[in-house]
């Protein structure tokens, strides 16, 4: 496939640099926390939804039994109360627990957070844009999870929405930057262009 004329300036001016007498290009090395993949994302999720269905056991079908409201769905509603009040307990948790601990449960048995692409903290405003409107149509559709596998920063579609990535919280990865300097004691000549 054939270099967009964009790449091969890119590449010629790459090439001229390290070639020319002025300019000399250095590597330099730094390390950054490494994105969390699918399969590490995929585990922590199935065990908050572990911790969802335990709750929602536990603590909300025996107040529906009690009060002997019906669980399943109705013939004439889409979702029964019952689904209904378990969505909003399902959206809560990993929307009180991402803001309060940039984490879930699961996220932290698997050692993993969600962070913010510039470095802030977590915002309210982010974090129910995320975990409320991003995760319940990623929900909804399935498939917009598995853009983590694809994305350069795994991210997934509410990870996109929000400007936020998920990265393990005791793994770097080492990244090498090429950077164009000044040779040692030689300076640009007027209207140089850099």
């Amino acid at each position: 496939m054939a270099d967009s004329f964009e790449e091969n300036q890119e590449r010629m001016n790459v090439e001229a640099a390290s070639h020319s007498p002025v300019f000399e290009i250095v590597q330099t090395e730094r390390f950054r926390k490494q994105y969390a993949g699918f399969w590490t994302r995929f585990w922590a999720y199935v065990i908050d939804l572990l911790i969802v269905s335990a709750i929602s056991g536990i603590i909300i079908k025996p107040i529906f039994r009690v009060v002997d409201a019906t669980i399943s769905n109705p013939p004439f509603l889409l979702f029964s109360p019952y689904k209904i009040i378990v969505l909003v307990l399902f959206l809560a948790y990993f929307t009180v627990m991402t803001k309060i601990f940039s984490q879930t449960i699961g996220k932290m048995i698997i050692g993993i957070k969600v962070v913010r692409k510039d470095g802030e903290k977590l915002t309210w405003g982010t974090v129910l844009f995320r975990e409320g409107i991003g995760r319940f149509i990623s929900k909804l559709l399935l498939l917009p999870y598995l853009l983590v596998i694809f994305m350069p920063k795994k991210e997934a579609l509410h990870d996109l929405f929000a400007d936020t990535i998920v990265i393990h919280e005791q793994s770097y990865e080492k990244e090498v930057i090429e950077v164009r300097q000044l040779r040692e004691g030689e300076q640009l000549q007027g209207r140089t262009i850099v």
